[in-house]
């Protein structure tokens, strides 16, 4: 059975500032904390989803500096392949901006860096990696030409594409035609198809817009109410175990991670989101990005 999971997306160095709240335009606040965590939507899901025991390769750009050389070293730590990992001469490693408040909400902002610049050349120089991958994620923090050109890919081969739509943009259909799974949280599904998600009712008519443009499965994350999920067999709530957030940053790619690991295992649909809602739950409750994402063993499957 192949086991395999591809990432392709994004890799960050987060510099965190933990307050007692976010503040408005124009306003400073004394008393944060700061700390430096390996962060970036690709590079989370590629260490969530080898932490739960994922066979995974990872496909992005780093800068040829300190943050990019760190990157790849935490990589290797954590049994992920970088041989696809490329070096970019000319534009820095992506950074981000993360402000957490006391009750672990938090706001972002990201500079991008070399992810910017992970191509369509990038992408046919992996395609054999790509070609023989159980499941394929990517994600919205690379050019979306580079998106298409994995959907293409995998609509070519019949391949399992996961896109989690995060940050939310317009998509062109070509993405979402024959797409396996779509993974938006609440805010991503409403940008996407302009339905204000308040409950199942509306979940599934936001299921019926993705659906009519050709994708086949559709997961709304929905936070501590859990996952809305949209099969051809109808829509169902998966629940969220009840746990105290710490910091949120990052619960969403611990998600996707985690839930790339069950479809890879041949798990049915509830299974796997039932998987990645446990998950997601547990690295709520710990600070940072990917040192947030839990290990296979700390996971109650009963």
């Amino acid at each position: 059975m192949n086991t395999s999971v591809v990432v392709v997306g994004s890799s960050n160095t987060d510099m965190v500032i933990t307050t007692s709240r976010i503040p408005v335009p124009g306003e400073t606040i004394l008393g944060g904390q700061f700390a430096l965590h390996a962060g970036g939507k690709g590079a989370n899901q590629a260490v969530a989803a080898a932490r739960l025991g994922g066979h995974v390769s990872f496909i992005a750009r780093l800068g040829n500096d300190l943050f990019g050389r760190q990157a790849i070293d935490n990589f290797k730590k954590e049994n992920i392949n970088v041989s696809h990992v490329f070096t970019d001469a000319s534009h820095p490693s992506g950074t981000a901006m993360i402000i957490v408040d006391s009750h672990g909400e938090n706001c972002i902002v990201v500079a991008p860096g070399a992810n910017a610049h992970l191509s369509v050349t990038d992408i046919e120089n992996a395609a054999y990696a790509i070609a023989n991958a159980a499941v394929i994620v990517v994600q919205l923090e690379i050019p979306i030409e580079t998106v298409c050109e994995i959907a293409k890919l995998a609509k070519q081969r019949q391949l399992k594409l996961l896109l989690n739509p995060a940050p939310a943009c317009e998509l062109p259909a070509e993405i979402y035609d024959g797409l396996y799974m779509i993974t938006p949280n609440k805010k991503e599904a409403e940008m996407l198809t302009g339905i204000t998600i308040t409950n199942i009712e509306s979940c599934r008519q936001a299921a019926a817009v993705f659906t009519g443009r050709g994708v086949q499965h559709i997961i709304i994350t929905m936070g501590e109410e859990g996952a809305y999920v949209h099969t051809a067999g109808g829509g169902y709530i998966v629940p969220a175990q009840k746990v105290k957030a710490v910091d949120t940053t990052a619960a969403g790619d611990v998600f996707n991670g985690a839930l790339a690991v069950a479809i890879a295992n041949e798990e049915d649909i509830k299974t796997a989101v039932a998987f990645a809602c446990r998950a997601s739950a547990i690295s709520v409750t710990r600070a940072g990005a990917q040192a947030s994402a839990p290990y296979l063993h700390e996971i109650d499957v009963s």
